[in-house]
């Protein structure tokens, strides 16, 4: 007697696929989220060390530095620096010394309602010395996670 075979999957292979599935997505979702982390920092700090750049360009023509009002003005009268970072994760902005011999570069979180706002560096900073520091939500120091690339 001559035997047939059906064709289709068995309930074994069909919980297989569904394991490795879950397997991979296990791992790949804490990747996803650390890259996007990694982005938005990257994001932020090509900000601040634009402003820096600037800055040193106005200070050489100008004996001081710019403030956040002459932020986007363009150069010489000016940083020509928006005050949104490249792919909007922060709004940036400059305070500058009383003297106006001294400056810290400010990048903070923008909340874009998403629930993606990056909490552990809300806020990051970088002096006209180079100096940075960065605070979490609670106003706690998080430049050692910030700063360092992920």
């Amino acid at each position: 007697m001559a035997r047939f075979r059906k064709s289709g999957i068995t309930i074994i292979e069909l919980l297989t696929a569904v394991v490795a599935l879950v397997v991979i997505t296990a791992v790949a979702v804490p990747l996803w989220q650390t890259h996007q982390l990694r982005q938005r920092r990257e994001d932020a700090i090509e900000a601040l060390v634009a402003v820096q750049a600037a800055q040193d360009r106005y200070f050489g023509a100008h004996a001081e530095y710019a403030d956040s009002s002459k932020l986007a003005a363009e150069p010489p009268h000016g940083l020509g620096i928006p005050a949104r970072s490249k792919l909007g994760h922060y709004d940036i902005e400059v305070q500058r010394s009383a003297d106006r011999l001294g400056y810290v570069a400010v990048a903070r979180a923008v909340n874009r309602g998403d629930g993606r706002r990056d909490a552990r560096c809300a806020q990051m900073s970088m002096d006209q010395h180079g100096r940075r520091s960065a605070l979490n939500d609670a106003g706690e120091d998080s430049s050692a996670d910030c700063w360092n690339r992920l």
